[in-house]
């Protein structure tokens, strides 16, 4: 694991809060339309309400969970654009992937 490391102190997360641990532990968990729809409504209420890390996170669970999902697909790499250029080769393959299931639907 090049960019990860594991570890922690005492089988526990070092460093972590626990707030951010309840997060994780919940989302990684939860079922994709919960994910989903609870994206939707935070980003509708207040676009940068969530930090950039945990809507990666959401939508990168999202993506892996709905692989062929147009819609997930596209807000995900519309969403990936919006915070810097070090993604941005990741979201336009998320974007170009997403028209394609597009085009294929409509045909």
């Amino acid at each position: 694991m090049s960019q990860i490391s594991v570890g922690g102190v005492d089988g526990g997360a070092m460093g972590i809060p626990a707030e951010v641990q309840h997060f994780i532990e919940k989302l990684t968990f939860a079922d994709p339309d919960d994910i989903w729809d609870s994206l939707q409504a935070s980003l509708a209420e207040d676009w940068m309400a969530l930090p950039v890390w945990a809507r990666n996170l959401a939508f990168r669970l999202l993506c892996l969970q709905r692989p062929d999902d147009a819609e997930i697909l596209g807000q995900a790499g519309s969403d990936l654009l919006s915070f810097g250029p070090d993604w941005d080769e990741f979201a336009e393959k998320l974007m170009a992937r997403s028209e394609e299931l597009k085009t294929k639907k409509q045909e």
